[in-house]
């Protein structure tokens, strides 16, 4: 009997509220991440985008452990001599808290076409309030691990 193979097509997605209040910045990127790819689904396949949608709210209150606020630095270059810019994990956590949420998941997805479509699915917020009540989103507490959903 051959493996099915799941459609693009016949994927169901859900959608998911993730609080990131007093969450550690890795851990929540990698269940996050879990989320976004559809490793948690028993229909999971490399090569199909079967992951679900995630709104991270609270992300202005992520926790980073050890001195990672001091030290840990966001490198941007523009292709230009001269134009490294450097900026600590504590004034990126000021200016745009949003960014290092997304910055953490997305090193964690795959560096493909594919990864970028699961980026897309990603809605981060640095206040609890989101725009996303029309689909109507589960809260998912990241204590514990999503059970594997029988789909096809």
């Amino acid at each position: 009997m051959p493996t099915p193979m799941p459609k693009k097509e016949s994927v169901t997605r859900k959608w998911y509220v993730v609080d990131a209040e007093d969450k550690v910045l890795g851990r929540l990127a990698s269940r996050v991440a879990t989320l976004l790819t559809g490793k948690h689904k028993t229909i999971w396949a490399p090569h199909v985008d079967v992951g679900d949608h995630v709104v991270v709210v609270n992300a202005r209150k992520v926790h980073l452990t050890g001195q990672k606020l001091t030290d840990k630095l966001y490198r941007s270059h523009s292709g230009y001599i001269g134009s490294l810019r450097e900026v600590t994990a504590e004034t990126m956590l000021k200016t745009h808290p949003e960014r290092v949420v997304e910055w953490a998941v997305q090193g964690m997805l795959p560096k493909t076409k594919l990864g970028r479509a699961m980026a897309k699915k990603l809605k981060v917020y640095a206040g609890p309030e989101h725009p996303h009540a029309a689909q109507r989103p589960e809260a998912l507490d990241l204590a514990r691990t999503p059970k594997r959903s029988k789909e096809s």
